[in-house]
């Protein structure tokens, strides 16, 4: 009798599990609303605070998806951009939940996850993006980006590199 209640209390605690990954997204989720937030408050819009030599703090607004591509589309591009995270997040989500995988491909999930629904958060309640990281060498800036942004360069990269090590 031991033997079959065992395997059944193991699966019951899958989904548990796998909700504590699920949870991480939410994490980072609030991590990047709270840092956009405060640049928000401390910040008009447009203003650079020097922080080193080589980055600034800054508020700024982007319509667009990465490097403000899409950013003059006429307005069509933010619901297209809500959406496409949204499905991105499902699947990934989906796959999440099902995969049995290691836990660098988790937490890579989990990154995105959290990375595009920080973004999808702020097109969904402002009508745009907002961006506070500025580095910069000299007069040339790298285009502004936030938490959402790292969060999902981060998990790509880490996915990527956990495929490799999957194949190799």
């Amino acid at each position: 009798m031991g033997t079959r209640t065992a395997p059944i209390a193991a699966n019951a605690l899958a989904p548990a599990k796998r909700l504590r990954w699920l949870l991480l997204s939410l994490l980072l989720l609030g991590l990047d609303q709270a840092a956009k937030y405060a640049a928000s408050v401390h910040l008009a819009y447009g203003e650079y605070l020097p922080v080193t030599r080589f980055f600034n703090w800054t508020h700024q607004h982007n319509t667009g998806a990465a490097f403000s591509f899409l950013a003059n589309a006429g307005g069509w591009q933010n619901a297209f951009l809500i959406v496409l995270a949204l499905v991105v997040s499902t699947a990934l989500g989906c796959w999440l939940w099902r995969e049995n995988a290691s836990r660098t491909y988790q937490i890579a999930l989990c990154a995105i996850i959290g990375g595009a629904l920080g973004n999808v958060t702020d097109r969904l309640l402002r009508g745009y993006v907002v961006d506070f990281l500025d580095f910069h060498y000299g007069q040339w800036h790298w285009p502004a980006f936030n938490l959402a942004d790292v969060w999902i360069i981060v998990g790509a990269a880490a996915l990527i590199w956990a495929q490799g090590r999957r194949a190799g």
